[in-house]
C-alpha cells in the first residue's frame, strides 16, 4: 500500500513538474492547463482581479497570476480561499480553488493556469485591472488649438493722441 501511494505522488510531482515547461512554439502565456506549481504552505495571501483571476503572494516576495477555468461569482466578497490538492503542491490543471460564496455555498473551481510573475508584470497587472495608479503619468502631447495665435500690438493704436 505504501508502494502504490508512493509511486501516485511521485506521479503528481511529474505531472506538475513537466506542466510547467513550455513546448516548442508556445509562448508563456497562452499556454492552457500548464504553468508553475505553488507550494501550498508558501501561500501567504491573494488579491482578487476579477472572478477568474488571482494573484497569489508566495514567501520569498513571489507572486503568481492565477486564472481559473470559469468565473467564481462572489470570490470579491469571499472571506478567504483554500485549495483542494492531493499534494503539498497546487497545479493548474488538477487542483482547485475552494471558497464560501454569498448564498454559504462552499464552491470549489478548477485552475486554469499559474504562472510566476516578476516585479514588472505584477505591477502591470495591477495597473491593467485598475488596482494600482501608474507611477508616471503621462502629459499629452501639446497641440496647436485654433485661435490662439499671439497677436501683435500696434503701438500706435494704444496712444490716444494717435501719435
Amino acid at each position: 500500500m505504501k508502494q502504490i501511494l508512493t509511486l501516485l505522488t511521485s506521479c503528481v510531482l511529474v505531472a506538475c513538474a513537466g506542466a510547467s515547461g513550455v513546448a516548442d512554439g508556445d509562448s508563456g502565456d497562452t499556454r492552457a492547463g500548464r504553468g508553475d506549481c505553488i507550494f501550498e504552505s508558501t501561500v501567504r495571501g491573494y488579491t482578487v482581479l476579477d472572478e477568474q483571476n488571482l494573484i497569489i503572494d508566495s514567501s520569498g516576495r513571489r507572486k503568481y497570476h492565477m486564472v481559473l477555468q470559469r468565473r467564481a461569482w462572489g470570490l470579491n466578497s469571499a472571506w478567504g480561499i483554500a485549495f483542494k490538492s492531493t499534494t503539498n503542491n497546487v497545479c493548474a490543471g488538477f487542483d482547485e480553488v475552494v471558497f464560501r460564496n454569498h448564498g454559504d455555498r462552499v464552491e470549489s473551481i478548477r485552475i486554469q493556469s499559474i504562472r510566476a510573475l516578476s516585479d514588472e508584470d505584477h505591477e502591470d497587472l495591477l495597473i491593467q485591472w485598475g488596482k494600482k495608479e501608474p507611477e508616471i503619468k503621462q502629459n499629452p502631447e501639446p497641440r496647436e488649438v485654433k485661435g490662439a495665435e499671439v497677436e501683435e500690438l500696434d503701438p500706435a493704436a494704444d496712444d490716444p493722441s494717435g501719435n
